[in-house]
């Protein structure tokens, strides 16, 4: 059993852009429908251990300081 859905000429253009070449449209929204839990995105993001909110603390301050350097034409 199959179903139509409208989409304007915008979306339709978005996903033609996002679609693989062997993929029919079913198949494309099937992919982009999928379910993501936590810890699918966990998984996905690796990099993600503990400790990063530090790591992301430490490269915000860095790129604070080279902004501030290169704002006050100290180097």
């Amino acid at each position: 059993m199959s179903s139509s859905i409208r989409i304007s000429a915008e979306t339709k253009r978005k996903l033609e852009a996002v679609k693989r070449e062997d993929e029919t449209f079913d198949e494309l929204l099937d992919r982009l429908a999928i379910t993501r839990t936590e810890e699918d995105v966990r998984e996905m993001a690796g990099f993600a251990a503990e400790g990063i909110d530090e790591h992301m603390e430490q490269k915000r301050a860095d790129l604070n300081d080279s902004f501030e350097a290169r704002t006050s034409g100290a180097e």
